[in-house]
């Protein structure tokens, strides 16, 4: 293992079973998360060998950013993910989901490292010129594929004033709002967590 591997923020999922039981998308986030970030079982692991061992999930902050145009049509921000330093199990599928690891790094000053993270993957992602309201809207979990299986996300929703988002990174790339009636209509194209969450929210 490599001295410099990043170690990311993980939880047993014996924390989380023995709270109950999630699969899809689970709208009682408060019930699930708050336990989980006062749990004592939480805990920074190297990444390399969590990608693979399901007895753990990785907390990954999932944000959508929603802006309603004129016309009154509820947009969303979306990409291709690309192949760069991200999940490559993901790459060229669509998503509207924005977010990705808590970092030992993101432990500052005794601070919350989730919420830390949280808007350091948004800095690193995407440039976000708009004022918001927040709202934390579900837990998504899906055991399906080999990606699914050994992360826990939870779904925030960013309310934009106006829809002044840019992507930051290739790894973002054709990033722009689509609304919520093509995104439904092209699901296929989407990756499964941005199909669930639209399902549930939508």
């Amino acid at each position: 293992m490599s001295a410099t591997e990043e170690h990311i923020l993980v939880i047993p999922e014996t924390v989380i079973s023995e709270i109950g039981h999630v699969e899809g998308f689970e709208k009682n986030v408060d019930r699930f998360l708050r336990p989980i970030l006062a749990s004592d079982q939480l805990s920074f692991q190297p990444r390399g060998p969590m990608e693979t061992d399901p007895s753990y999930k990785q907390l990954i902050p999932y944000v959508l950013l929603e802006w309603t145009n004129e016309s009154g049509e509820v947009m969303l921000f979306a990409y291709t993910r690309g192949g760069g330093s991200g999940e490559k199990r993901l790459h060229a599928k669509r998503s509207v989901g924005i977010g990705g690891h808590i970092s030992q790094e993101d432990a500052v000053d005794g601070g919350d490292p989730y919420t830390v993270g949280m808007h350091r993957e948004l800095d690193e992602e995407i440039k976000l010129d708009s004022g918001y309201t927040e709202t934390r809207e579900g837990l998504i979990y899906d055991p399906s594929n080999e990606v699914g299986k050994v992360h826990l996300g939870v779904v925030h929703r960013f309310v934009l004033e106006s829809p002044h988002v840019e992507s930051n990174e290739s790894d973002l790339a054709e990033g722009g709002f689509v609304s919520v009636a093509d995104l439904k209509r092209d699901k296929e194209q989407l990756e499964t967590w941005s199909q669930l969450a639209i399902a549930a929210l939508y």
